[in-house]
């Protein structure tokens, strides 16, 4: 055989294998200071693939062809997109940087789903409790014990964790409160965290428990029924404070009675989940639900 011809055959099969390699690009979409926790979109630009494999840099994948993924911490990542077809395959990878966040965020797991609360600053005692206890793992493996449908969802108390069916709960803590710290801008709307306390014949000073809170879920409010609490209670609630009542529900009767010190700004479905359990005695769901509590950072 002719060694050039070899040669050139040789030469036509790669040039064919190598058009017919699939190629692997992707672009990401508004990759402009995000935040986290932030939702990233990813543009699939891949050639002559039908088999995708994306590994994100934080430990998860997927094989969706455009995917959509929520990076919960800040930090630096490298995304690598793997486009394939038959045997053959290209990978290629970029750099996603994700900023903290601009707000104290704290996102609270669940086996219904996430919750994303923000922690807000006129609160700090609270604030900074919450986000030390959060960082040790306190609350991790700890339980929704008592959940009232209409009403909030409470949790935090550490003799929850591994504790035996029909046990009540309730009465446990770091061993610690934390004084009052009530906002009249805070007010206990649909999602608004808050403290709970022990009652005020033992607690005049109405001091909060160290660990355990409740996530308000409440009922829609009438004006009639606003104008009564603002008599009963001597507040005045802002035009705006009462549109937020009238349009998403709440708890205004425990205003400036418990410190409110943030609000569930994502996930309020999961909250309505939680919150139409099946519960028992003590109001404590019969299945446990647990939490995981991470701040966001």
């Amino acid at each position: 055989m002719n060694i050039k011809y070899l040669y050139y055959s040789l030469f036509v099969l790669f040039v064919l294998a190598s058009c017919n390699r699939p190629v692997a690009k992707f672009v990401i979409e508004n990759n402009e200071e995000l935040n986290a926790p932030a939702k990233v979109k990813f543009i699939n630009q891949s050639k002559k693939a039908d088999r995708y494999q994306w590994n994100f840099g934080d430990g998860d994948t997927s094989s969706v062809e455009n995917p959509e993924h929520k990076y919960l911490m800040s930090g630096n990542y490298a995304v690598e997109l793997t486009a394939k077809k038959d045997k053959k395959s290209n990978s290629t990878k970029q750099k996603l940087h994700i900023m903290p966040p601009d707000k104290c965020l704290v996102l609270i797991q669940t086996p219904y789903g996430d919750m994303l609360a923000e922690l807000y600053d006129n609160t700090p005692k609270h604030r900074d409790n919450f986000t030390k206890l959060a960082d040790e793992g306190f609350y991790d493996g700890l339980l929704f014990h008592r959940v009232i449908h209409g009403f909030m969802i409470q949790g935090g108390d550490p003799n929850s964790k591994n504790a035996p069916r029909g046990k009540r709960l309730g009465s446990g803590g770091p061993g610690y409160q934390i004084d009052a710290e009530f906002r009249p801008e805070n007010i206990h709307i649909k999602g608004a965290l808050a403290a709970a306390r022990m009652g005020d014949a033992v607690n005049p000073e109405k001091k909060s428990s160290g660990s355990q809170f409740y996530i308000v879920q409440g009922n829609k409010l009438t004006k009639n029924q606003l104008k009564q609490i603002e008599n009963r209670k001597g507040i005045h609630y802002s035009d705006k404070q009462k549109k937020m009542y009238l349009k998403s529900g709440g708890t205004p009767f425990l205003d400036m009675d418990y410190t409110v010190f943030g609000r569930v700004i994502d996930g309020l479905d999961v909250l309505d989940k939680i919150a139409g359990a099946k519960t028992g005695k003590g109001d404590r769901p019969v299945k446990d639900i647990w939490m995981k509590i991470k701040v966001v950072k």
